[in-house]
């Protein structure tokens, strides 16, 4: 069975790329989102068991959609992306509960399955 992704990111040309690259590395995309109030009611209403989700969204930011899936109790994985480098968010990523990060530009199917092989 393969796992099942929330793609979240304002670009739609993003999430077109993000959606052929899960797919065929054998992900199940189940759906996708333009911003964060929209991500948060896809994650409850779809229950992913990842979300790749950008950090810099129009309304909330991925940090804040972050914690408020934490205070939920939500258990979906998330992997933070951004076209920003992780140096950008240095402390914020340091105090998160997501999984880990990953630039967009370095997303790659070894990027992912490190992050997704690291224990908790």
């Amino acid at each position: 069975m393969s796992t099942t992704v929330l793609i979240v990111d304002d670009h739609a040309t993003f999430r077109s790329f993000a959606r052929a690259f899960l797919r065929a590395e054998g992900y199940t995309v189940v759906g996708e989102a333009r911003d964060g109030a929209s991500a948060l009611s896809e994650v409850r209403r779809l229950h992913p068991e990842l979300v790749l989700l950008d950090i810099q969204l129009p309304d909330i930011d991925g940090f804040e959609v972050t914690r408020q899936l934490a205070a939920e109790g939500n258990r979906a994985t998330i992997v933070l992306i951004s076209s920003r480098d992780a140096s950008d968010y240095r402390r914020r990523l340091a105090e998160t509960t997501a999984r880990g990060f990953i630039a967009k530009s370095e997303l790659s199917a070894g990027a992912l399955r490190g992050i997704l092989a690291e224990p908790r």
